[in-house]
């Protein structure tokens, strides 16, 4: 077992937040839809397990490689 940080690959603002902490997720499940010049951008988890932190709310302004979740890997 092992934290695992997901990173905003782009700037931009947080559109929407899909998951809540606790939730159990898998390899590939959006997290997060950013939007960004009028496109929303989906953030995807690396890997399986539970988010035990969001860091950011919708409304957010975020920065490429600003972390965005923290999931705790199966």
């Amino acid at each position: 077992m092992g934290k695992e940080t997901i990173y905003s690959e782009i700037t931009g603002t947080v559109w929407k937040v899909l998951v809540s902490k606790g939730d159990t997720v898998s390899n590939e499940s959006e997290l997060i839809i950013l939007e960004s010049m009028k496109m929303e951008i989906p953030v995807e988890s690396t890997t399986g397990g539970t988010v035990t932190d969001i860091l950011v709310k919708e409304g957010d302004p975020v920065e490429e490689d600003q972390a965005l979740v923290i999931i705790e890997s199966d």
